[in-house]
């Protein structure tokens, strides 16, 4: 990582880099830092990064122990308690459900009937808290829907970007939700997380003295960029004349007769040979209509977030623009993919040659599970060359389906020829994956090279390509003909960027297309934000199900609702963001901080300056100027002194009689000087140098263990102060006042615990080996 780091442009995902910026923040040694000072960012896909993922910070988290009896329990409870239906006044329901929140709010009936079923007197008994579970038990029932928000694979709890319809493996909902989902979906429930480290994207990117981006859909959302990261938008014309058609939408009264319809459209396209795209806003979604085209006999592609379907993503896309392709995806394929009718030749050149390739190229796989020593000596069982025990075996077999022809004699023997030639060269299995992907990488560009191997795969490739050529170039033509990729979009999203990325597939380069969405009056957006006016429409149009509804008043309905949304979305980015400000101020001086430390620049020094200020910190607490100095407490502060210093046994509150406020601190701070020394001289008598590592060890423990307190404390301050706006006293005021005070406390607390570390510090002689 630090070679990468260190070239002149270094390529990386938006999460790696804040990640590795909050992990040198945690490093130990500056060998462990990996990233040099931020200089210039180019962000691809710019408003997918600021803007979309600006809600979500980045956490780093440590594990905490938690009771995982309590949140079973909570999940039991949540089935037995009701929500409340604004329909039926009569009935009382437990709890609430705010979807525009994401929030739940229990009535007095639902904190009394939980208080029963679990048989105590109060759910928010500090001794035995209960509401913090009941609470997320409850929001992963009503809120967080399977194969929706989460898929369950291999026994786990998986997070499903909303964006981008991907899995996030590894990341986790904090605070206890993870957990409640977990035991809802009756899996095995993982410990709780506590915040190490946190930044959001927003913050991240500003740290960056140049930043710049691009991306097809950031107009819509000028305003965002100049204010918040005082970036312009400049838009930069096509480079051929769009040709595709943006046909009206078409909204039916119930969510069913859309589906019905979606599919309908879908057959009728396929049989005349267009290709379609449909994009779908969930896994669960698109499988709904992957069965509802199996019922017609309609043969397609899935693409979502299920492990089976992203495995094939890159084949699915590279023939997703062939003839009478029909392809149905969540978000995935919205952004940045390039759909080529007629089919990527290139693309489907390097998977033939791939597929020859690697198997004969890669090392197998290592499995660290099954063997704690790698033996070497043991032959691999003939049946598993290649793989590890107890993995699915890794092949790079690709479906026959997906090449336009099969190679003629002639070119598949010159493809056996090359990866026997690169065998020869390399090694039979001797390169790694990435390795070896790199090199397939090479070959198929034009870039110079010296590597004989690599010059005989381009040859190749170059073969296999001008073959599949020749039959994607007259389907292209073909295709072209029908009209071009048919984009169909299934429910409107909560910004009209995201539907812009999904239109924006058809009719690229110049090539013809259309787009058209099919909405229904169920959908979430209308649903939630829609208001009344859309209950009350759905009364006013007594048509049949299967009819599709067309009004000016609808479409305007739509329109606002979606403005609506994205006023929303920008309050709650603009709230996050002003609140990480002031949290933001406090990673940058703790981490500056932090960073002196780890360079060591003179450490004795600031230990010492820490310690005269605690000394100073001791006078103010039980010395007041004001008073007559018979009056000061000596006794207590001689006490305390030597509670932190206990070098200063001889201390004695006669020797401070007849000094000034400041004579008592400049006496004191000479003789915790003095006391430095000796500890110092004891310390390194031990092993030279000691001291210096002690002073660094105990300066970043107490850095990171309480600044990780804090991080927690001004999580409960951010969750409680919105309650101040009742009272009539602006909560980010609050905020930040009540924050920058718990910062100076723990600047303190960081301070006076160094000096007690250091002066308790006793190392042990380590015993001579005999």
């Amino acid at each position: 990582r630090q070679k990468n780091y260190a070239c002149d442009i270094t390529y990386s995902t938006n999460s790696e880099l804040g990640f590795d910026y909050l992990r040198d923040n945690m490093a130990t040694a500056m060998s462990d830092v990996v990233q040099r000072p931020f200089n210039y960012c180019i962000i691809d896909e710019v408003d997918s990064v600021l803007i979309d993922e600006a809600r979500t910070p980045l956490i780093i988290s440590g594990q905490v122990e938690r009771p995982t009896e309590k949140y079973i329990k909570a999940a039991d409870i949540a089935r037995m308690l009701y929500p409340e239906d604004p329909d039926n006044g009569e009935q009382l329901g437990h709890y609430e459900v705010d979807e525009k929140a994401r929030n739940i709010l229990m009535t007095d009936e639902g904190f009394i009937r939980a208080e029963q079923l679990l048989g105590v007197k109060d759910l928010y008994d500090p001794k035995d808290p209960w509401a913090h579970y009941i609470s997320n038990a409850l929001k992963a029932k009503e809120l967080f829907q399977k194969d929706v928000n989460y898929i369950v694979r291999n026994g786990e709890v998986v997070i499903v970007d909303e964006f981008t319809g991907r899995v996030l493996a590894g990341r986790r909902w904090s605070d206890g939700l993870h957990q409640a989902i977990e035991a809802k979906e009756r899996v095995d429930i993982q410990n709780e997380t506590q915040t190490l480290a946190t930044i959001t994207y927003q913050n991240f990117f500003l740290l960056y003295p140049k930043l710049a981006g691009m991306t097809g859909t950031a107009k819509t959302e000028e305003a965002e960029f100049e204010k918040i990261y005082n970036l312009q938008v400049t838009i930069i014309p096509t480079n051929k004349p769009s040709k595709r058609r943006d046909v009206s939408d078409v909204v039916y009264k119930t969510e069913p007769a859309k589906w019905r319809a979606v599919a309908e459209e879908c057959a009728e396209l396929h049989e005349q040979g267009r290709p379609v795209l449909v994009g779908t806003t969930s896994v669960e979604k698109s499988e709904l209509l992957s069965g509802l085209l199996a019922e017609k006999g309609v043969p397609h592609n899935l693409l979502n977030a299920k492990p089976e379907n992203v495995e094939r993503e890159s084949e699915i896309v590279a023939q997703a623009g062939r003839k009478g392709a029909l392809t149905i995806s969540t978000n995935m394929a919205g952004r940045g993919t390039d759909i080529i009718l007629g089919g990527n030749a290139d693309f489907m050149a390097r998977l033939k040659l791939r597929e020859y390739f690697m198997p004969k190229i890669v090392q197998p796989e290592e499995d660290e599970a099954f063997s704690p020593i790698a033996v070497t000596t043991a032959k691999p069982k003939s049946d598993a060359v290649g793989f590890a025990p107890g993995k699915k075996p890794k092949s790079w077999k690709v479906s026959p389906q997906i090449f336009p022809t099969k190679l003629s004699r002639e070119t598949e023997q010159i493809l056996k020829e090359a990866v026997t030639f690169a065998v020869e060269q390399y090694g039979q299995q001797s390169l790694p994956e990435l390795e070896a992907e790199e090199k397939l990488a090479i070959a198929s560009e034009n870039a110079p090279t010296n590597d004989p191997v690599i010059q005989k795969l381009r040859e190749v490739y170059k073969a296999i390509q001008g073959e599949y050529d020749a039959f994607t170039t007259r389907e292209h033509d073909e295709v072209v003909e029908k009209g071009g990729l048919h984009v169909v979009g299934t429910e409107r999203h909560e910004s009209r960027r995201i539907d812009n990325q999904l239109r924006g597939r058809a009719g690229r380069q110049g090539d013809p297309g259309s787009t058209r969405f099919f909405l229904s009056l169920e959908d979430n957006l209308l649903r939630i934000f829609g208001g009344d006016r859309v209950a009350r429409m759905m009364d006013m149009f007594r048509v049949e199900e299967d009819m599709p509804i067309e009004s000016g008043m609808l479409t305007s309905s739509l329109e606002n609702a979606q403005k609506k949304v994205e006023t929303f979305y920008y309050d709650t980015r603009k709230q996050v963001f002003e609140y990480d400000e002031v949290m933001n101020n406090q990673r940058r001086a703790i981490y500056a901080e932090r960073r002196r430390v780890l360079e060591g620049l003179d450490l004795k020094e600031q230990v010492i300056q820490y310690a005269e200020k605690t000394m100073s910190d001791i006078v103010d607490a039980y010395v007041n100027p004001e008073l007559p100095p018979e009056e000061w407490d000596l006794e207590s502060l001689v006490g305390k002194v030597k509670e932190f210093v206990y070098l200063l046994q001889d201390l004695e509150p006669q020797h401070l009689e007849d000094m000034t406020v400041g004579e008592i601190k400049t006496f004191l701070h000479e003789e915790v000087r003095k006391a430095y020394d000796i500890k110092e001289a004891q310390v390194d008598q031990i092993q030279p140098g000691l001291m210096r590592q002690a002073e660094r060890f105990f300066i970043l423990n107490q850095i990171d263990n309480l600044w990780r307190e804090h991080l927690q404390s001004m999580d409960a301050l951010r969750e409680s102060v919105g309650l101040r706006g009742y009272g009539q006293k602006d909560p980010l005021i609050e905020y930040k006042q009540e924050g920058y005070e718990m910062f100076l406390e723990m600047m303190i607390d960081i301070r006076r615990n160094v000096v007690y570390s250091l002066f308790q510090f006793q190392p042990q002689m380590q015993p001579q080996a005999v």
